[in-house]
Formats: structure tokens, C-alpha cells, sequence
């Protein structure tokens, strides 16, 4: 069985072996053991909250209970851009207008901004190919919004989430060669990776402040502004169903999407709830035909030092739930204890 869990000091080797198959585009989770390790410390000591909030990274990996095998890492920043410059593209327009000559022109720019500094981010999503099948996909990336409505007070209002770009054959980032090639006179797998390690005083060094025109881009440059990699489609609709959405930031690199939503307003925080694990004698009520889900619930404890979190059949009702014993021993859960629940996916309003 699969549970998402806290990440521990003694993942790292794990963590370093799912690094190096990520590819390039995610600078959160490069195969550096020294970067990665300091991480790994960091999310040790974020879940044991021995470091102010603003610094946290809380890491979460998903744990094959069966092998012992890691099949999947994601994480949220508490904050972003407090202690390292934090850069983004904002789309923007400017307007250009002679009456005389009865010209009007509306032309599309992009503004190197800092405006999403101090937001909280989720990132470093990614499940091992062995194990993309079923739901396993959505489980590892929605915990992170189960997380969050059960920890509100440590996130800042507004969450983001940088998409990776598109990219052609061989990596080849057709945005990056026909705009950062220009100022960086470097490959963009190099650049990609001195972002990784945290180098990012180039940017500021050698990117121009002034707006740039869209128009002046190739049209290879031009028309992936905005489009995710392939193989990040599923997860920017599985954000988007959780209530975030594309607000014109791109990533300054591969122009990948910046999803953007504010805390309060996200589905986990509205529709997830609490119940209080009941007795083995109540399983057989809780998976009545009535009662029963008709499919998976996202399940998880309360304990922020061990956040466990799985898939269950076990329908909360009225503030009630009877997990099988099994999923109470994944959570690291007891009868009586309280755990927070919320539908896998987004229930359609039948009245629409």
C-alpha cells in the first residue's frame, strides 16, 4: 500500500536516486547530494518546528509500504524570495496610439518582477514512472493541499506553483534560445542548474529591467509562453481543480506557468473535515452501500512531526470514521484519534 508521509533524515540516498531521473526543468530537485541533504535537514527540522515558519520546506515522500520503496517526492516552501531573489515574467500590455495616423496597437510585454516574493510555493513534484498508474498521481499531489488546511496558520495567504515549461527534443527549451541565450551566453541545462544550487545573482547581473516586447521573439519563443512540459499537464488540471489558476506569471527560463491561488479560498480548505476514527464494530455501518464513497477519500492524521497520509474506502459520517486497522497503523492512528478527510476528486454539482 502507498502512504505519503514526513520525510526523514534517512531518505536522502532515496531521495538522490529519484533525483537523477527528474531531468532538467526542475531546479528544486537536482541530483546534488550536498543541496539535497541540506534540504532534507531543513524539512527534518520543519516538521519538528525547530525553525522559524517563514524558512520551512516541508518535504513529503510516497512510501510503497510493501518494498520500502520511495515512488514519489513533493514539498511546500512556507516562503519564497525572503532569503534569495525569487524571479518571474509578468505578462503585461503596453498601448501605442497616433491619432494622426489613426494607428492603435496593443503589444504584449514581459516584466522581470519580484512580485511573487513571500508567497508560498509547492514544488519538487514527482512521481517514479513504475508508479504512475490509478491515483497515485493525485494522492502525491494532494496531500500537499490536506496538509495546508490542517496547518493554515503556517502559510502565507497566497500559494503559487511554477509549471515546467515546454520543452522539444533532447530538453531543447525553445523559449530559453530565443530569449535567455541572448543575455546568458550559456546552455539552458547550465543555467538550470546554478539556479538549483541557489547562484541566481546573474539574473539581476545580466537580464534586462525594461520591458520586453513579445513581438521581437521568434514565433518558436512566442507560442510556448505559458504551456507546460508534457509530461507536467496532469499535474497543473490536478492544481487547477484544487483551485488554482494561471494569473500571467511565466517562469523567466522556459516561460512555464506560475498557478496561483489564495490559501483560503482552496478546496481543501472549504470541503475537507475532521471525524474521529470510531471502533472495528463500526466498519461494517461506515461501508454500507449508502454510506460507502463511491470513490477514494484522502486521508490523513493530525500529527504535524509524523504527517502520514493515504487513500481510503472508509466514508466519514457525522464526524465519524471506521478505518480499517490496517490504515490506522499507515497513519500511526488509534481509535478515538481525529483525522482529516477530503474527497479524492471534485464532486460535480449535479444542479449544474
Amino acid at each position: 500500500m502507498l502512504v505519503v508521509r514526513a520525510i526523514k533524515a534517512d531518505d536522502l540516498d532515496a531521495l538522490y536516486v529519484m533525483a537523477t531521473q527528474v531531468g532538467s526543468g526542475m531546479t528544486t530537485l537536482k541530483p546534488d547530494m550536498k543541496m539535497l541533504g541540506d534540504r532534507v535537514r531543513v524539512a527534518v527540522a520543519s516538521f519538528a518546528e525547530t525553525i522559524p515558519p517563514h524558512e520551512r520546506d516541508y518535504m513529503f515522500v510516497m512510501e510503497d509500504t510493501d518494498t520500502g520503496r520511495i515512488a514519489g517526492v513533493c514539498a511546500i516552501k512556507s516562503a519564497v524570495g525572503l532569503t534569495e531573489p525569487f524571479y518571474n515574467y509578468r505578462i503585461g500590455t503596453l498601448v501605442h496610439s497616433s491619432r494622426e495616423l489613426d494607428v492603435f496597437t496593443r503589444m504584449e510585454t514581459l516584466y522581470l518582477s519580484n512580485d511573487l516574493t513571500g508567497s508560498t510555493e509547492l514544488c519538487s513534484l514527482f512521481l517514479h514512472p513504475d508508479y504512475r498508474s490509478g491515483n497515485n498521481g493525485k494522492l502525491l499531489s494532494k496531500c500537499r493541499f490536506l496538509f495546508i488546511a490542517q496547518f493554515p496558520h503556517l502559510f502565507t495567504e497566497k500559494l503559487i506553483a511554477e509549471m515546467r515549461g515546454y520543452q522539444a527534443e533532447a530538453g531543447r527549451s525553445p523559449f530559453y534560445e530565443g530569449l535567455g541565450r541572448h543575455f546568458f551566453k550559456m546552455d539552458f541545462n547550465h543555467v538550470d542548474e546554478l539556479t538549483a544550487l541557489g547562484k541566481k545573482s546573474f539574473i539581476a547581473e545580466l537580464m534586462p529591467r525594461q520591458p520586453l516586447y513579445v513581438a521581437y521573439l521568434p514565433q518558436e519563443a512566442r507560442d510556448v509562453i505559458g504551456k507546460v512540459h508534457p509530461s507536467t499537464a496532469p499535474a497543473r488540471r490536478l492544481l487547477e481543480q484544487e483551485g488554482m489558476h494561471f494569473e500571467g506569471y511565466v517562469d523567466i527560463f522556459d516561460a512555464g506557468p506560475v498557478l496561483q491561488a489564495r490559501v483560503s479560498e482552496l478546496r481543501a480548505m472549504r470541503d475537507s473535515t475532521l471525524a474521529q476514527i470510531g471502533l472495528a464494530g463500526d466498519w461494517d455501518t461506515a461501508c454500507a452501500p449508502e454510506t460507502a464513497p463511491a470513490e477514494p477519500v484522502l486521508v490523513s492524521n493530525t500529527n504535524m512531526r509524523d504527517f502520514r497520509m493515504l487513500l481510503s474506502h472508509a466514508a466519514p459520517v457525522n464526524g465519524a470514521i471506521a478505518l480499517p486497522e490496517a490504515e490506522q497503523k499507515l497513519l500511526h492512528c488509534h481509535t478515538g484519534d481525529t483525522v482529516r478527510t477530503l474527497s479524492l476528486n471534485v464532486r460535480k454539482n449535479p444542479n449544474v
